[in-house]
C-alpha cells in the first residue's frame, strides 16, 4: 500500500480547488462565512445527521446532491446560526444562499452545497449573507486561504482544524485536504460536526460515496464529546479528477490506497475535535477487544465514551473502574461479566483494574499518576470472540459546564 504523507497545508493545496472565509456580520467580529469552490466540476458525497430534527441546509444538501446525480461546483457554509427549526421560511433562506452563491459563480445553483452552523431557532440575516457571498467570492479570486475556511466554520472550537495528506495512486501524486468543526455537540451518529474533504483524485460516485461511509464509520462515527447530537452534522466530499490517475469504478488496490488516506485525514480531524472538546484537558482511547461481533464492540465502546460518570472520573484523576464496567454492561453488547478483563494506560505506565469480572488490588497512587497524564487509553477485553472497536472521548470538566451555560451569551 503506498504511503500517506501527512504535509503543511490544507485544501489550498490541492489543486484545482480554492477556499476562503471573510466576516460578514452574523457573528460580533470573527469570521462567520466561509467558501470551497472547485474550477472543474466535481464528484460530491456526503453523510449527514440522523437527528429527525435536521436543519434546512441538510435538506437542501441532499435534495442538491440527488437533483445534480452528485455533481458539485462549491460548498457555501456560514456559522453563528444554524437555521435550524426554523421552517418553510428557513428552507427558503437555504434555497436563497445557494442561488446567490450561483449567480456570483455562475453555475447551476443545484452545484451549490450549504451548510450551517450555530444557534438554533434564529431565521438567518439574509441581507448580511447576499453581501457576504458577493464580498467572498471577490475575495476567492485574489486569494486561496483554506485556513480562513476553516476560521469561518468555528463555533466554540478554540483552534481552527484542517489536514493535508499525500499519496500516490496508479503513479500519480494524489492530495485530500479537509477541515472540520467540532468541539460540543459531539456524539457519534454519523458525525456530530462540519467537515469539509477536497481531493483530486479520479474516482467514481458510487466509489467515493462508499470510501467516506466507511471511513465515517471508524472515525467521526466513533468519537463523542458530551453524547449530544446535532441538528446540521455533514461531512461533505468532493473530487475534481485533476490528478489524472485511471478512473477508480471498483474496489481495487487504487480504491484501498485513497480509502487509507482519507481514512488518516479523517481520523486526524476527528482527533482534532475531541483535543478541542469543550472544556476538555483529557484525550481518551477506549478500545473494545475480543467481543463476539464488530457492532459488540462498537456498542461497548462507544457506551463508555458517552459515560458522563467515565468522563467526570478521567477528569478528576480517579481510577473508578467500576464506571466503566457499568457503561459495558447497559450498552446493549453481548459477553459474559464473568470473563471482562480491564486495564488502564497512559505513558506513566500500566494498570491491571479487573480480571474476570472481578476487580483486583491496585497501586491507587500509579493509577493516578496513570491518568495524570493528558493521553489516556481504556482497554477492556471481552473475552467473547475476535472482534474489536476503538473510540475516542474527552473528559467532562467544570468548564464544559460554563461554556455552554453562556452559549448565547
Amino acid at each position: 500500500m503506498a504511503e500517506v504523507k501527512f504535509l503543511d497545508g490544507g485544501m489550498s493545496a490541492v489543486q484545482g480547488f480554492k477556499s476562503t472565509g471573510i466576516h460578514c456580520g452574523i457573528k460580533r467580529a470573527k469570521k462567520d462565512l466561509a467558501i470551497i469552490y472547485s474550477q472543474e466540476e466535481a464528484v460530491a458525497a456526503g453523510v449527514f445527521t440522523q437527528n429527525k430534527v435536521a436543519a434546512a441546509p441538510v435538506i437542501l444538501t441532499k435534495e442538491h446532491l440527488e437533483a445534480t446525480g452528485g455533481k458539485c461546483k462549491a460548498i457555501i457554509v456560514n456559522s453563528g446560526n444554524a437555521n435550524a427549526c426554523t421552517g418553510t421560511k428557513g428552507l427558503e433562506d437555504a434555497r436563497m444562499t445557494a442561488s446567490l452563491a450561483a449567480q456570483e459563480l455562475g453555475v447551476d445553483e443545484k452545484e451549490i452545497l450549504v451548510s450551517s452552523t450555530g444557534v438554533i431557532g434564529v431565521y438567518l440575516p439574509m441581507d448580511k449573507i447576499s453581501q457576504g457571498i458577493k464580498n467572498i467570492w471577490q475575495d476567492l479570486q485574489d486569494t486561496n486561504n483554506s485556513q480562513a475556511a476553516a476560521e469561518g466554520i468555528m463555533t466554540t472550537d478554540t483552534f481552527p482544524k484542517e489536514v493535508l495528506v499525500e499519496t500516490v495512486i496508479d503513479g500519480k501524486t494524489v492530495k485530500i485536504g479537509g477541515i472540520a468543526k467540532g468541539s460540543g455537540m459531539i456524539h457519534p451518529n454519523m458525525a456530530t460536526m462540519l467537515s469539509f474533504i477536497v481531493t483530486d483524485i479520479n474516482i467514481g460516485l458510487e466509489m467515493i460515496k462508499e470510501a467516506l461511509k466507511e471511513v465515517v464509520d471508524v472515525t467521526f462515527n466513533m468519537i463523542s464529546v458530551d453524547g449530544d447530537t446535532s441538528t446540521n452534522d455533514m461531512v461533505l466530499v468532493m473530487a475534481n479528477g485533476l490528478a489524472g490517475n485511471k478512473m477508480i469504478n471498483e474496489k481495487n488496490k487504487d480504491y484501498h490506497a485513497f480509502k487509507e488516506a482519507l481514512f488518516a485525514l479523517c481520523f486526524k480531524l476527528a482527533e482534532l475535535i475531541i483535543r478541542d472538546g469543550e472544556g476538555a484537558t483529557k484525550f481518551v482511547t477506549v478500545k473494545v477487544k475480543n467481543a463476539q461481533t464488530l457492532e459488540d464492540a462498537r456498542l461497548a465502546a462507544r457506551s463508555i465514551t458517552t459515560s458522563n460518570l467515565v468522563k467526570t472520573a478521567l477528569f478528576g484523576e480517579d481510577a473508578n473502574w467500576g464506571r466503566v464496567i457499568a457503561a459495558v454492561g447497559y450498552s446493549g453488547a453481548a459477553f459474559d461479566p464473568n470473563q471482562v478483563n480491564m486495564y488502564i494506560e497512559s505513558a506513566r505506565g500500566s494498570q491491571q483494574m479487573m480480571e474476570k469480572g472481578m476487580g483486583l488490588p491496585f497501586d491507587e497512587e500509579k493509577a493516578k499518576a496513570i491518568l495524570k497524564e493528558k493521553d489516556i487509553t481504556l482497554i477492556v477485553d471481552l473475552v467473547s470472540g475476535s472482534q474489536e472497536a476503538t473510540a475516542w472521548t474527552c473528559d467532562f470538566s467544570y468548564d464544559y459546564v460554563k461554556i455552554n451555560a453562556e452559549y448565547r451569551s
